[in-house]
């Protein structure tokens, strides 16, 4: 009913009692009855600490019509399904834990220092609904590994591209010899010469043409609003595109 990876999130919810926290606890697998022990280790698995103070029995048993102990250990009843449904409702379905854990993943491969943490402070924008700080940080960390893989593989090809071609900037194009020159350039010029070199497809390209338009429109101040499916969206392309390639 409710995957694990949305209980963390959800138990960090301070508006939640301890009831509560205990029947989310007990809708993850909910087909499977719970002991004590069992309860206590998701719940501190999930990040839940204080758990192992808590007479868990004494609070399930309270509510007497939302949770039952058989035989096997504590589980939901009818009431208490319905009743995690209401209050996970919102977050149940939320991408949140899904894609902050698939960017967590890719977090321990990346290499470079400066580039973990524009991934660190992406995940922890997201997972506190920082909606726009958490797209222009992902696309810093997605660029940042673009150029450190220019940098290693392709850099005399990108600088020999770049000079050939005409700059929408029209400046002439200083070689660049690591990757704080290669800011320099414009980003969406910068894409045109990751496709010319074959580094980036034409229709990935495009897709980090959108998310660069996302980035800017998040960066600068204006009136955007957007929800957390557009940034769920646009992070899981750059995990698909960027984070799990490069």
């Amino acid at each position: 009913m409710l995957p694990k990876e949305s209980l963390k999130d959800l138990l960090t919810q301070k508006e939640l009692s301890k009831t509560d926290k205990l029947l989310l606890c007990l809708a993850v697998e909910p087909e499977t009855p719970k002991a004590v022990k069992d309860v206590h280790h998701l719940a501190m698995s999930s990040g839940l600490r204080t758990v192992k103070k808590w007479n868990v029995s004494a609070y399930l048993g309270a509510a007497s019509e939302l949770a039952v102990r058989t035989a096997e250990g504590w589980e939901l009843t009818a009431k208490g399904s319905q009743h995690v449904a209401r209050i996970a409702g919102p977050l149940m379905n939320s991408p949140v834990p899904k894609v902050a854990s698939s960017l967590r993943s890719h977090l321990v491969k990346v290499g470079n220092a400066d580039t973990q943490k524009f991934v660190e402070e992406a995940i922890a924008c997201f997972e506190g609904r920082q909606h726009r700080a958490a797209v222009v940080l992902s696309w810093v960390g997605a660029v940042s590994l673009l150029y450190d893989y220019v940098v290693t593989h392709h850099l005399s090809a990108f600088n020999a591209q770049a000079t050939a071609r005409t700059i929408s900037s029209k400046q002439p194009w200083q070689p660049a010899k690591n990757a704080d020159d290669l800011a320099r350039m414009k980003e969406s010029d910068f894409l045109v010469v990751l496709e010319k070199l074959s580094v980036i497809g034409k229709s990935v390209k495009k897709q980090l043409e959108q998310c660069l338009d996302l980035r800017n429109g998040c960066g600068h101040p204006n009136s955007l609003k957007i929800a957390e499916h557009v940034v769920a969206s646009h992070i899981e392309i750059l995990i698909l595109n960027v984070f799990s390639r490069f």
